[in-house]
């Protein structure tokens, strides 16, 4: 993939040319992984990446600059992000409602800080799915 320039402002337009380029990034990574999954060193499991990976990342990510550098380091997260913790699913979120559990994971990214993963594990058949990904820092 070529060279992509970040938006780093807060516009309206920075915020819709990040949410661009997530949705881009996953097109691309999906391109060239076709089981759309990496293997977590972690979990000792699979993570897989799904429409609702998209969707809730390039919703929540794209609203900040450095969450959206962490999403372009999705191979390292994906395989190396340690869970910190297991928690219930939103009852409020209708997105969360395919998921039993959701795992919160994080992975320290030189140059970004700590990124928050969330991973959650559907209840049809406890496939674990990237959920979003954020950074905790900001500028």
């Amino acid at each position: 993939m070529e060279k992509i320039e970040v938006p780093s402002g807060n516009s309206v337009n920075d915020i819709k040319n990040r949410e661009k380029i997530i949705r881009e990034y996953y097109k691309h990574w999906k391109s060239q992984n076709q089981e759309q999954r990496l293997f977590n060193l972690h979990l000792k499991d699979y993570i897989n990446i799904r429409m609702i990976s998209i969707v809730e990342t390039s919703e929540h990510a794209s609203k900040n600059y450095l969450s959206t550098l962490a999403v372009l380091q999705l191979d390292a997260i994906l395989t190396n992000s340690r869970m910190v913790s297991v928690v219930n699913t939103d009852p409020r979120s209708k997105n969360q409602n395919q998921f039993e559990k959701m795992i919160i994971m994080e992975y320290y990214c030189m140059g970004i800080g700590t990124v928050k993963m969330t991973v959650g594990i559907k209840r049809s058949n406890k496939e674990k799915v990237q959920y979003c990904i954020t950074s905790l820092s900001s500028i």
